[in-house]
């Protein structure tokens, strides 16, 4: 029912209620049955956190990873070796990242439970002919409820009465200013929520004055409500990164499962042991899948939320890093994201079209403006009307206290505001003398003066003085500003009521803003130049909208608006044909943020949306990533979102995209060495077996490469440095594959490269040290040079420039780790308690030289390689 669009006498009678006595106490006890307590539901079942962690298991590289831990797992226990180490440390990576996905569903939860918080506890309503003081879930349709300056709106209400009442809605409407109200006014059926100027709003709360509302909806049906039934009907979908790694690890698997089968087929034809060749192919299996990768993700993205952590982005769920990285849509809200959410005085005028700060015109508009005020100075801040408080923290930074100015001009009498008369009156008295100050909108109060000050001169208002202040009004509006005239009347007695608010004497203007962000600009520049576009949507009014857009860089010429008016009369399919001419949007509704986001996820685009408050909750949810801002954020909307900005900053959201694409490059350059270092060990195994060589690598050989390669090397280059391009780069398609570029074929290059020295240096083993009988140097030649040939080519993957030019000692996680893979390699072979069990020899001075040799050919020929594409 368009309540908005009805007066209040029909609402009433509508309703079945009673303007003076409200409803009985039966009749509410009735609608209490009827329609539910007063609160927000969850609706459908919760899963239980044993269901929730089973969930968690239900992907496929999860599952491939738990078969590879009990294929790992049955050949320990055939060998009877009893190495469990491979199998356990696989399970305990599942385990873990499936406790981490458990946590951060349990906190997606809040996102509900805070916007409960919106609701008070307590109400006042009318109820049997007496106010009374009930809990607020009890509220009813129907019911009066009554309110004043500083109480919570307890659900949707059409007013009754209303006394220079404003209410703060931004929470909800993303409107910075306070909302006139009036139960007299009727509003257009289709009109949006931030302008329905006869309602009064669940979750927002009463700025100024006092009123009465009939309720019209309570709980689920408020547009809180509603808010919390669009959070409730989005699933949370997968990252860029984790679908690709999903695709990968598809592929991976199948790959090596089809090659580890031909390699038993081979080997049972050429009459190996059918156990041996069994075996070797489960444990080429479990190399082949790069077990670590899931270990590594996690483990970079855990330390990439930390680093942002202390740049002021806290991150509630870890892939939400790499997301960012990819964006190349960043929707931003307006109000207290872009801007400061904070009213304040930007610019005086006069009627000799004077500005200057410093001029004594200015001074005077400011005095004027802070006596006609009710803000209050507590705890070194102003409390009141987000307006008046601007005024008067603008007169205090000029010097002008008000504390001081109302000593000296005792305030002896008040016309409220109201919003019939669009003023607001004060009489002040010093040395026998009345001083009535009228401050309010420039068309009402323009009407109402006969004189003006220029120059320190009272002047005759003419008609061509007025069409002059309105231009100048009309100037200052253009710009987005909330202009307010100013106006003096002297009194040689104590005047009467009707005396104050004519034949006054205009002084100026003030405009007032919510001003944008001081780094929000420089912010927008680095998004635009990193191939990101920033666009705004916000629900406050389109003039507003459009500037602010402008001061920060968002809307250029050439650019276009649109409004929510006009979203609603377009389908989704005209939408996303039409998305990518309008840089800003206003006077949205929550249900249009998400048309927008969708729109522009329909084209594959990965999509970022900012926001703090309720009514972008939904939005927060719904794109790819959720920044909800620490300071002036909702808990709906922080709780609703991946990532938190504690310092409301835009320009720390434009870190977070750099540490995301520093992140998802170095997971990329993970990904290219386990997976060429995978593919060496295949090659070796394969090509050995399609020869009719013996088997160059016996299955425990096998499970420690993958041991000293899969972990900490990886690891390292996960957390290696960032290079320095990372902004002037375009963002990363959702299309494109983690193997683009070429990638994919430089990984089977260097596999097979890997794959052949290690060839090489079995068969040189295998002729030269074993004489052609047995395999002991050969196979120990060869297990040295895979493993140790890997490490040194994770040197490789630092940067696509030369590795002389990146460094060898930039990244000490590396070093380390190299340097530790290098010893345990020489213990295993040199060491005769520990070589007994891998089956190898100890090698001699020349044998290592030859190993070192083939070592160093991955950074020979990766260096070339490097050269050849650079060219």
């Amino acid at each position: 029912m368009d309540w908005h669009n009805r007066t209040y006498l029909e609402t009433v009678e509508l309703l079945e209620s009673d303007l003076s006595r409200g409803l009985t106490s039966r009749q509410a006890e009735k609608r209490l049955d009827e329609n539910g307590e007063n609160i927000l539901r969850d609706e459908g079942k919760r899963k239980g956190v044993v269901e929730k962690f089973f969930d968690q298991l239900n992907d496929f590289l999860v599952i491939v990873l738990l078969s590879a831990a009990a294929a790992s797992f049955i050949i320990s226990v055939l060998k009877g070796d009893k190495d469990f180490a491979d199998s356990f440390l696989i399970i305990a990576i599942v385990i873990v990242n499936a406790v981490i996905g458990v946590v951060q569903e349990s906190k997606a939860q809040k996102a509900i439970d805070d916007l409960k918080k919106l609701t008070p506890h307590k109400a006042k309503v009318v109820r049997d002919g007496e106010v009374k003081e009930i809990e607020a879930k009890d509220i009813v349709i129907g019911d009066i409820i009554v309110f004043e300056t500083g109480d919570s709106i307890s659900a949707d209400a059409r007013l009754i009465e209303s006394v220079s009442l404003k209410t703060e809605e931004s929470a909800l409407t993303g409107e910075s200013e306070s909302v006139e109200k009036d139960c007299g006014f009727i509003c257009v059926k289709d009109c949006h929520i931030a302008d329905r100027h006869n309602m009064v709003l669940a979750g927002s709360f009463v700025a100024y004055g006092r009123g009465k509302g009939v309720v019209t909806a309570t709980g689920m049906d408020t547009e809180v409500g509603k808010i919390a039934k669009l959070m409730q009907s989005q699933d949370d979908k997968k990252t860029p990164l984790q679908s690709k790694l999903d695709e990968t690890g598809k592929t991976l698997a199948i790959g090596a499962v089809l090659v580890c089968v031909v390699i038993f087929i081979l080997g049972v034809l050429r009459q190996g042991d059918i156990f041996d060749m069994f075996m070797t192919s489960v444990s080429l299996a479990v190399a082949a899948i790069p077990e670590g990768l899931t270990a590594v993700v996690t483990i970079v993205l855990a330390m990439g939320t930390r680093r942002l952590a202390a740049k002021n982005a806290i991150i509630r769920r870890l892939p939400a890093v790499e997301t960012l990285g990819s964006a190349q849509i960043i929707c931003s809200d307006k109000t207290g994201t872009l801007t400061m959410n904070k009213m304040k005085t930007v610019k005086f005028m006069d009627m000799d079209g004077a500005s200057n700060a410093s001029s004594e015109s200015v001074n005077k508009i400011l005095t004027l403006g802070a006596l006609c005020n009710n803000s209050q100075y507590k705890d070194r801040n102003f409390t009141g009307e987000p307006t008046e408080t601007a005024i008067c923290e603008g007169a205090l930074e000029r010097g002008i206290y008000k504390d001081n100015i109302n000593m000296q001009f005792p305030r002896v009498m008040e016309l409220p505001f109201s919003s019939d008369r669009k003023l607001m009156t004060t009489v002040h008295k010093k040395n026998g003398k009345y001083i009535a100050v009228t401050k309010g909108a420039p068309e009402m109060l323009i009407a109402k003066c006969s004189s003006y000050m220029r120059k320190g001169n009272e002047l005759e208002f003419l008609r061509s003085d007025k069409k002059k202040a309105e231009e100048i009004c009309n100037a200052m509006a253009g710009r987005a500003l909330r202009v307010i005239a100013v106006s003096k009347k002297e009194f040689d007695r104590m005047p009467k009521e009707s005396e104050l608010e004519r034949d006054l004497t205009l002084y100026g203007f003030i405009g007032i803003m919510d001003t944008p962000r001081p780094e929000a600009r420089k912010a927008v520049g680095i998004c635009k130049k990193a191939g990101i576009r920033p666009l705004m949507i916000t629900g406050d009014n389109p003039m507003t909208a459009v500037a602010i857009g402008r001061e920060v860089g968002i809307f250029e010429d050439g650019d276009e608006s649109v409004t929510g008016v006009e979203l609603e009369k377009m389908s989704q399919e005209t939408l996303i044909k039409n998305i990518d001419k309008y840089t800003v949007f206003a006077r949205v509704t929550p249900e249009h943020k998400m048309r927008i986001v969708k729109a522009f996820q329909s084209k594959k685009l990965i999509t970022a949306m900012t926001g703090d408050g309720v009514n972008d909750a939904p939005a927060l949810k719904a794109a790819d990533i959720g920044c909800a801002m620490g300071k002036t954020g909702t808990d709906a909307a922080k709780n609703a979102a991946d990532m938190i900005i504690a310092d409301d900053n835009f320009a720390t959201i434009v870190e977070a995209v750099k540490e995301g694409r520093g992140i998802y490059a170095n997971i990329q350059k993970t990904v290219h060495f386990l997976l060429s270092s995978n593919i060496g060990e295949i090659i070796t195994i394969f090509v050995a077996m399609v020869m009719g060589w013996a088997t160059p690598l016996l299955p425990i050989q096998l499970l420690w490469v993958n041991l000293i390669t899969d972990s900490l090397p990886a690891i390292a280059l996960g957390m290696d440095t960032f290079n320095n391009d990372l902004m002037d780069r375009e963002p990363i398609e959702n299309s494109r594959s983690i193997f683009s570029s070429g990638l994919g074929l430089r990984i089977c290059l260097e596999g097979t490269m890997i794959g052949m020295i290690s060839l090489l240096a079995f068969a040189i083993g295998h002729i030269y040290y074993d004489g052609g009988i047995g395999a002991d140097f050969g196979r120990t030649m060869a297990f040295a040079v895979l493993s140790i040939s890997q490490l040194v080519h994770a040197y490789n993957m630092r940067s696509e420039r030369s590795v002389l030019k990146k460094g060898f000692f930039g990244n000490p996680y590396l070093n380390f780790a190299v340097i530790l893979g290098f010893l345990m390699q020489w213990s295993v072979i040199m060491l005769p308690s520990v070589s007994k069990y891998f089956k190898v020899v100890s090698l001699n001075l020349e044998q290592w030289i030859i190993v070192g040799a083939f070592c160093l050919i991955p950074l020979i020929v990766v260096e070339v390689e490097k050269r050849i594409i650079k060219q």
